[in-house]
């Protein structure tokens, strides 16, 4: 405790010195904090977004042969049978054209067929009409569910559109639905909103397909991605015996894939940030060697009185040791708000990481210790009498 004493006396004797110390120790502190936290904020940014793509979602494809093929009945049977599995599932069929009504022509507009089951997988909802049926699914009926942008762009509101007829690839569908608004940031051509989705059978006659070849298949439960993911390649592999003719990817794994890059990304930049942690300790070692000789009278001194080798050593160390910790807690308190300031400034939404705030703290108290141990030690040798003549 008096050591403690004496090194907050020793810091306030020589304020600007100890604040030119401690500045390593800030700059450093606050630059791990904020890289780690404003790289902590863009992924969970990142996993937002691919979260609204659906996370909970696998993609199946497959290459139907004369001999070997997944009819839709029976696939649709075997998601039924594992529901503790699979929530929903969709044959999907993909139709590149353009949606026409009387002169008005929208060439951006994606064009697919689904189940009636699509609306649930995507987790939207209407705002006008009704959604697709399962005996539109069976009578190949041409009728459309439009996106709220589609829909407001043809007829000026979804209200005005249901019951309204388009052309799609020169086929007449009548609009039985239409989805509420999903992306109000970005309500134009080519967005979210900007989307008419057909029967899949009605889809699979007009190109002339007559099977379709792919799917998707939401979970119940995210986590169990892996698991349905494997369970669907053993029922598949069943069906083809190879895997050349089919493939299951789970969104998750994207997901997945870009939690880890980004956790190194998030690791690289703390450790080049550490790096002037590690300068800051050297410009701690410096100061304290400045110190041990401004003080080489005062150590005479007190080894003449009867001061140990190990009271001396103490007395150095927590004094840099104190030095580095007053600097952790001010660079903890300017890299959280600069922190903010930044996320605030990119539209992430940022918060100091607690993981970032422990380890940079208690890296900086650590680089006390560690870099004021050889000044210490060197006080703690000097030969009293050598000392008490130093002047």
């Amino acid at each position: 405790m008096e050591s403690f004493k004496m090194a907050l006396r020793s810091i306030a004797g020589n304020k600007m010195r100890s604040f030119l110390t401690m500045l390593g120790i800030i700059i450093g502190v606050a630059s791990v904090i904020m890289l780690v936290s404003i790289v902590h904020g863009y992924m969970n940014s990142m996993i937002a977004s691919f979260s609204d793509m659906g996370v909970d979602q696998i993609n199946v494809y497959v290459t139907n042969t004369a001999s070997r093929s997944l009819d839709t009945d029976e696939f649709y049977d075997y998601i039924g049978e594992h529901s503790d599995l699979y929530a929903y599932m969709t044959p999907t069929a993909d139709m590149p054209g353009n949606l026409k009504n009387g002169s008005e022509s929208m060439s951006y507009t994606s064009i697919g067929g689904y189940s009636e089951d699509y609306l649930n997988i995507k987790g939207y909802k209407l705002q006008a009409g009704r959604n697709l049926s399962y005996s539109d699914m069976v009578n190949a009926n041409k009728v459309t569910v439009m996106g709220y942008y589609t829909a407001w762009y043809m007829f000026g509101s979804a209200d005005a559109a249901v019951g309204q007829k388009v052309k799609i690839n020169g086929n007449v569908f009548e609009i039985i639905g239409v989805v509420e608004k999903q992306d109000p940031t970005y309500f134009e051509a080519g967005g979210m909103d900007d989307f008419a989705w057909i029967p899949y059978s009605t889809a699979a006659k007009i190109s002339k397909s007559g099977r379709v070849s792919n799917f998707i298949v939401s979970v119940r439960d995210p986590q169990r991605s892996e698991e349905a993911t494997a369970d669907l390649e053993n029922y598949l592999d069943s069906i083809f015996m190879s895997s050349d003719l089919y493939s299951v990817y789970a969104n998750s794994s994207m997901l997945k894939e870009m939690n880890s890059m980004i956790s190194r990304l998030s690791l690289m930049l703390g450790g080049i940030a550490g790096i002037s942690l590690l300068v800051a300790g050297v410009g701690v070692m410096n100061i304290m060697l400045v110190s041990v000789t401004e003080r080489t009278r005062e150590i005479g001194i007190r080894k003449a009185l009867g001061a140990k080798r190990m009271a001396i050593m103490i007395q150095f160390v927590i004094e840099a040791a104190v030095t580095s910790t007053i600097g952790g807690i001010i660079g903890i308190i300017v890299g959280s708000a600069f922190t903010s300031v930044i996320g605030t400034a990119i539209g992430i939404k940022c918060t100091p990481t607690i993981s970032a705030v422990l380890i940079s703290f208690s890296v900086s108290v650590g680089i006390g210790l560690i870099f004021g141990y050889m000044p210490a030690r060197r006080a703690a040798k000097l030969n009293p009498i050598d000392a008490l003549r130093s002047e």
